[in-house]
């Protein structure tokens, strides 16, 4: 799984039908404390995430393990919303604390 930062939407009005009515988000990989990593993604949101929430991605074949992606033509689905993030003994990540969220 991918620790990433949904950044914005992604509008598509003509697209494979399998992929009409599914929400496509623009997703940053993150480390876990939220620094941005990598080039962003899109990715398909199965769990009903917004712009500025921390998620948990998968790709590959796993993406298309979800009652929302089964059998679909996707890399990249967001199966998680993230409420906090320990490392070390230490809270690194706490949405309720996070200034993206405000």
């Amino acid at each position: 799984m991918i620790f990433a930062r949904v950044v914005g939407t992604v509008v598509s009005t003509n697209k494979e039908p399998k992929l009409v009515g599914k929400k496509l988000l623009l997703v940053q990989p993150v480390e876990p404390a939220g620094t941005a990593k990598g080039a962003p993604l899109v990715a398909v949101d199965a769990v009903g995430s917004g712009e500025g929430e921390f998620v948990l991605l998968v790709q590959g074949s796993s993406a298309r393990q979800t009652t929302a992606t089964e059998g679909n033509p996707v890399d990249c689905t967001i199966v998680a919303i993230v409420d906090t993030v320990e490392q070390g003994g230490k809270t690194v990540f706490e949405k309720s604390k996070d200034p993206a969220q405000r």
